[in-house]
């Protein structure tokens, strides 16, 4: 018999440690090849740790809620030698499975994975569940006569506030003021704790603001032509892939174009420093079924068809909103979409994710009438319009700058090719 060392692999671009959410396996399981045996979180996506190879969970380095450092031994496994039995090989197109590696020496080796902080016997508390219950001088025996509603009986801030409430009259004891800096919730109001992502994309947002002074440039762009091709071609395409055809492959496509004609925009800032990226990735921003976001990538966004470009969007959005998407999927944006128009808003200024210098957003299209120059004369026509904007960070860029590329933009869109087949 022999062991094998499981290692907290590469997970993304400049992500050096990941948060360790919980064990899907137990010291003693089997475990097969590509069998997940742990969740874990980093401050851009949650993901799975696979095995790589056959065998049994023997040991378990670290507890549920430790910050692991990559290139750290997580657990180990206990494999027969045999012949048939491979070395694991890394695998190109997964930054989840890497060969092993000896862990980094300051990583301490746990023998016996200690209590999750927070918890008290069998029963995990929040922080910020401790942190009412020091307040109020509530005992963790105390607490755990408390039912929960959460998972596995977790106790919720909402089922503490509610035990609070009802033992008020009896003890005397005031519910916690929670809300020293906001408005105190009115009768008939819940109270919704964030949940991780959730912060951090308040985190993320408050960050961009108080980085980069914002500024936006609008432009309204005739989109009639990209329409009619949509519509003629929307039904052949569904029947031959399987996937929507939407526009925001069409804009995407677009974006790349106007960036490669005025580079000067796809940035990043780094302190003092500017980086002028030769990649063009384009973020796009993807509404989640919990009302979240997340900005996965479409990297070398001018080197594709749009054909590629549609096929990549489709498949990130859909692994987006099912919760499979990996770190690389999210990192190395150079320039940010967000299409507005999805929920019927005419226009908008969003705020730029952070080192990127810029991020543009789409409205609606809408018919309207408009002025129609032509030698013969003006007339006035009916034609699909949309409203779409550039925000910059004007620390480094200027608004001609800003204005040229959406000059470009524009023109690519109003000149859409709508002889093209996908």
């Amino acid at each position: 018999m022999t062991t094998y060392d499981i290692v907290l692999p590469r997970l993304g671009e400049a992500v050096i440690e990941a948060t360790l959410i919980r064990w899907l396996k137990q010291e003693g399981d089997p475990v097969g090849e590509e069998e997940p045996i742990a969740e874990i979180a980093t401050d851009k996506v949650d993901t799975e740790i696979v095995s790589p190879v056959n065998g049994k969970l023997v040991r378990l380095m670290f507890a549920p809620g430790t910050v692991i450092p990559v290139g750290a031994v997580i657990a180990v496994l206990e494999i027969r030698e045999s012949g048939k039995q491979k070395a694991p090989q890394e695998k190109k197109d997964s930054p989840l499975s890497l060969p092993p590696q000896a862990p980094p020496a300051a990583t301490p080796e746990i023998s016996n994975p200690p209590e999750p902080a927070g918890s008290h016997g069998s029963r995990f508390y929040s922080p910020l569940v401790r942190s009412i219950a020091k307040q109020e001088h509530i005992s963790f025996r105390e607490l755990d006569t408390i039912s929960g509603s959460g998972k596995n009986d977790r106790l919720t801030r909402k089922d503490l506030l509610n035990y609070l409430e009802s033992t008020k009259a009896k003890s005397g004891r005031k519910p916690p003021d929670l809300f020293r800096h906001g408005t105190p919730p009115m009768a008939g109001d819940e109270v919704v704790e964030m949940d991780r992502v959730r912060q951090l994309i308040a985190s993320h947002m408050v960050h961009s603001v108080q980085t980069s002074p914002h500024v936006t440039s609008f432009v309204e762009a005739d989109l009639s032509g990209v329409v009619k091709w949509r519509e003629q071609s929307k039904d052949l395409f569904l029947k031959r892939e399987g996937i929507r055809l939407t526009y925001t492959p069409v804009f995407i496509e677009a974006i790349a174009r106007a960036v490669r004609d005025i580079p000067g925009i796809n940035i990043s800032v780094d302190g003092q420093k500017i980086i002028l990226h030769r990649q063009i990735n384009v973020g796009m921003a993807v509404a989640l079924p919990n009302s979240n976001l997340i900005v996965p990538v479409v990297r070398d966004a001018d080197r594709k068809s749009l054909l590629g470009i549609t096929r990549e969007v489709n498949d990130l959005a859909e692994r987006a909103r099912s919760n499979k998407l990996l770190p690389d999927d999210i990192t190395g944006g150079t320039i940010s979409l967000t299409n507005l128009g999805s929920f019927g808003t005419l226009m908008g200024t969003p705020i730029i994710p952070q080192p990127q210098a810029a991020i543009v957003a789409v409205g609606a299209i809408t018919k309207r009438p408009v002025v129609i120059e032509s030698p013969g004369g003006d007339t006035i026509g009916i034609r699909h319009r949309m409203f779409l904007s550039v925000t910059f960070d004007h620390r480094v860029v200027d608004g001609a700058m800003a204005g040229q590329f959406l000059t470009k933009l524009t023109g690519y869109l109003e000149n859409f090719d709508t002889t093209q087949t996908l």
